[in-house]
């Protein structure tokens, strides 16, 4: 007899077996945790195997045979959405599970306003958005985790695609009251004079730094953070300057001190803003619609990148 289990299960399941904790799985599929401990129950009753070994203090861990079950869990979900996707090409609506990667740097700038809009235009498009570094978002295109990412071009693979978009230059962030806060540009060798706080992210960083290399100079690295954020309020707040690419609608920091972006002299490669995708993608309805709809909706943005307008 065929065994009865609902994708939804496998859903909790691998939930459940990635995290490790029935509480963090309820959080990460917004289910209660009594709904996801049932459909464990359940599957473990339909196969007749225990896939978890519950301990008191330390959650969830999968047995031998829930490992096996959680890898050929994830393929039959992957299958799922291709039938899904499928169906979507061929009647010709934009529909099904997309997953979207974003670049941490930038994630809050762009993706809840393009998402929004998108999925206004598009119901039947169940989007889901993953926020990471560039190595991060690489590793999950090749392992099928996300299906595109919105990022820059630095060390894209030969076997991803990169879609450009716009091209960002490189600013230097500082304080109100930082004494090179009035200038109309600034170079690499002035600002290493200067003490600096780094965003320090995989591949980003090396980006920021080779713009002092190039100059011969070394900068005086004071603070390094990982969150732009952070970074923009240890720089309103007086640690150092900072560089970045992104420069947002507000010129506050999240504390609400007051910063300046100043140009960056100099022939420094810019950073390209786009999207990777694996080869085919494209053919993907919901993927292809996606890239054209944030590809719109960025070019006519007066950022990131770009001073904003203000109103007098």
């Amino acid at each position: 007899m065929a065994s009865r289990f609902t994708l939804r299960q496998l859903e909790y399941f691998v939930a459940v077996g990635e995290q490790g904790s029935i509480a963090q799985a309820s959080a990460m599929v917004n289910v209660s945790s009594p709904s996801i401990s049932a459909a464990i129950t359940q599957l473990e009753a339909e196969f007749g195997l225990p896939l978890f070994v519950r301990k008191h203090a330390h959650g969830l861990s999968l047995t031998q045979a829930g490992r096996q079950f959680l890898d050929q869990a994830r393929k039959v979900l992957t299958e799922a959405e291709g039938l899904t996707r499928l169906a979507g090409t061929i009647s010709g609506n934009v529909q099904g599970p997309l997953t979207v990667g974003c670049l941490l740097t930038f994630v809050q700038v762009l993706l809840p306003a393009i998402r929004r809009r998108f999925q206004n235009e598009y119901p039947d498009v169940q989007v889901t958005q993953l926020e990471c570094d560039q190595l991060t978002l690489i590793e999950k295109l090749r392992r099928a985790e996300i299906d595109v990412a919105l990022t820059y071009d630095l060390e894209i693979p030969a076997d991803l695609e990169f879609i450009p978009v716009r091209s960002l230059p490189l600013y230097a962030v500082v304080s109100a009251y930082h004494p090179l806060a009035d200038q109309k540009s600034v170079s690499a060798r002035t600002l290493a004079d200067h003490p600096m706080v780094l965003l320090d992210l995989p591949i980003s960083s090396a980006y920021f730094l080779s713009t002092f290399d190039k100059a011969g100079v070394t900068p005086n690295i004071v603070e390094r953070t990982r969150d732009m954020a952070v970074m923009r309020s240890l720089v309103a707040n007086g640690f150092g300057f900072s560089v970045a690419n992104i420069r947002p609608h507000s010129d506050l920091s999240p504390d609400g001190r007051e910063l300046r972006f100043i140009p960056l002299e100099g022939t420094h490669r810019p950073m390209n803003l786009g999207f990777v995708v694996p080869e085919g993608a494209r053919s993907v309805l919901s993927v292809d619609a996606f890239i054209e709809h944030a590809s719109q909706s960025i070019s006519k943005w007066g950022y990131p990148g770009l001073p904003i307008a203000r109103k007098t």
